[in-house]
Formats: structure tokens, sequence, C-alpha cells
């Protein structure tokens, strides 16, 4: 496999996330947004979690970085194939755990959060999610 072709597989594997992370808010609130909220005493806790599962990707998004230089550097070598492999499973790992905040907000739909903090929460996996886009310089 080419670089290019690796390279395109990590840029749709990216939007694949994008869709994972946030199509659940809008079917959520599609299928249970004009009902009554269930424990609307937990709305607030479940933001706060919601904001707090932003924690959550620091340590990722160092591997993530480890990795990319280890890849950059490994480019043209030997090493190049494993080195494309392991940056695809660290961010891979990366990007599931930058979707929290948006399946929080979800999940949140039942309980009666108001729409603009489901939408901070949608919009801070975005903004993590962007972090994960390989950069230009990459090949």
């Amino acid at each position: 496999m080419t670089r290019a072709e690796v390279k395109r597989r990590l840029a749709l594997a990216w939007w694949q996330y994008l869709a994972v992370g946030l199509v659940p808010l809008p079917v959520m609130a599609w299928a249970f947004g004009g009902g009554e909220a269930m424990i609307p005493m937990l709305a607030m806790p479940l933001f706060i979690a919601g904001a707090a599962t932003l924690f959550l990707t620091l340590p990722r998004f160092g591997a993530y970085k480890r990795a990319l230089i280890a890849t950059s550097k490994a480019l043209g070598t030997e090493a190049e194939p494993a080195a494309w492999i392991e940056l695809a499973r660290v961010r891979r790992l990366a990007m599931t755990y930058a979707c929290f905040p948006a399946w929080v907000a979800a999940v949140s739909v039942l309980v009666g959060l108001e729409t603009v903090p489901q939408v901070l929460l949608a919009l801070s996996t975005v903004v993590l999610l962007y972090l994960y886009r390989l950069p230009p310089q990459l090949g």
C-alpha cells in the first residue's frame, strides 16, 4: 500500500469518526427530544461529566503526538509501514475518546439538558477530532 493510500484511508477514518461522534445527538434529539425529561435533576451533573471527559483525551493526545513524530522519522525507511499502523492504532483510540463529550450530550437528551450545553459538548468533540487530522507535512 502506498503512502497516499494510507493517508487517504486515515482521512476517511477521520470523517467516519466525526459522523460516529456527532450523529447520535440529532438522532436522540429527534427520537426523544419532544418527550418529558426522565430525571431532570441529572441534567447539570451530566453536562459536567461530559465536560470532564475532555480531560480523558489529554494522555491520548500525547500518545498521538509521539506516534506522529515517530511516523515522521520513519518515512522512507523499512519501519514506515509499522509506524503507519501504530499511528492509526493510537489515533483510533484517541478519536474514540474525543467522541465522548458528544455521546454524553446525546444521552443528556433523556434527562432534559438544554440545547446550548448539548451543542457545546458536540462542538468540543469537533474541536478534539480536528486535532487528530493528519498534518500536511507528514509525507
